[in-house]
């Protein structure tokens, strides 16, 4: 029975979403330019690997034999409810629109955003994307997913950050660049910085040099153009609070997500121990930043669970340690929207 209901869902966000992508594929520019919005989504995906061992990184938890039990089941049950969360993120007062740029966070490789772009129920949107290559020991990087009907590529590279004696590497900076349907160029940066897990103090330092190398790239970007068009997202694994952030904000860049609430309750895009509080973040410069339509965070109750433990709602996660929960992710999207029409 449950089986049945499964696949019944399953095939219901399939219809849904083959139709909704076949609007955007054949009305996807006119559609953009009468809204005259783009809409940008940060997510953690949670350790999206496949089933597969990368004979270069220590990915042998996420084997179906490893600690995780990580079966093609899961991996295809996991990429499906990923494409369903992005359709969802598209959601607002009006309607629905696609969202046109998907900052990704936690994917193993290309094998798997080809699985999600061009084999899961997100394949008819048609996203392209580009991700990074990173040294990371576990094989983890990020990505931009985009829509070709709103977000033209016209390259993308990646910069490295060497790690302080003792620790370990860290995922690269994803950089593209590309043109929106006004015409302006666009400068998306992507990034993981460097997580908590060899103590705070120690991998502050690490995440300075992610924040000191993004506002380097930034500085050489507005040195041809003041006024560019920028904007940073990703997870961070800071607060607004920390030093990064705050050397981020005293170099240009403003934060579209700080206040960025639930519809549904969640004040952050992360829940530990009860306490609500966002590693993610989306910056921007001047030139984007006054060009804020709205910032949320989706909280739509399918990616919600209840705290048993603290009370309240919590992220359905995947995992707890190695037990597998079955939910889509520990984070939950920063959804942002931006007005693209004539200069503000």
């Amino acid at each position: 029975m449950l089986i049945r209901f499964f696949f019944a869902c399953r095939a219901v966000v399939l219809v849904v979403a083959a139709m909704l992508s076949a609007s955007v594929s054949a009305e996807g520019k006119r559609t953009h330019q009468q809204k005259n919005l783009l809409t940008l989504v940060e997510l953690n995906c949670e350790n999206l690997f496949d089933t597969r061992h990368d004979s270069l990184k220590n990915d042998y938890e996420f084997l179906p034999d490893g600690a995780y039990h990580w079966s093609r089941s899961r991996y295809w049950k996991k990429l499906d409810a990923i494409g369903r969360e992005i359709i969802g993120c598209g959601e607002n007062d009006n309607g629905w629109m696609l969202p046109d740029l998907v900052a990704l966070v936690e994917v193993e490789n290309d094998t798997v955003l080809t699985d999600l772009t061009r084999r899961s129920l997100l394949r008819s949107a048609r996203y392209e994307y580009v991700m990074t290559d990173s040294s990371d020991e576990r094989g983890v990087d990020v990505a931009l997913l985009y829509s070709p009907f709103s977000f033209s590529l016209i390259s993308s590279s990646s910069f490295r950050i060497d790690p302080p004696r003792g620790l370990r590497p860290t995922r690269d900076i994803l950089y593209a660049v590309g043109r929106i349907i006004t015409g302006d160029t666009l400068h998306i940066f992507v990034l993981h910085a460097p997580s908590r897990a060899q103590g705070e103090a120690p991998t502050q330092r690490y995440r300075m040099r992610v924040a000191e190398r993004v506002i380097a790239a930034v500085d050489s970007i507005k040195a041809s153009d003041e006024d560019a068009k920028i904007i940073v997202a990703g997870d961070f694994n800071d607060y607004v609070k920390n030093q990064p952030l705050r050397y981020l904000a005293d170099n240009g860049l403003h934060s579209v997500s700080e206040n960025a609430q639930g519809r549904n309750g969640a004040r952050g895009t992360y829940c530990y121990h009860g306490d609500w509080s966002s590693l993610d973040h989306i910056l921007a410069s001047p030139a984007m930043y006054r060009r804020v339509e709205e910032c949320f965070i989706y909280d739509a109750p399918y990616l919600l669970t209840d705290d048993e433990q603290y009370g309240g709602r919590k992220p359905a996660r995947t995992f707890l340690g190695p037990r597998y929960l079955g939910g889509t992710s520990d984070h939950l999207p920063l959804v942002a929207r931006f007005s693209i029409g004539k200069e503000q």
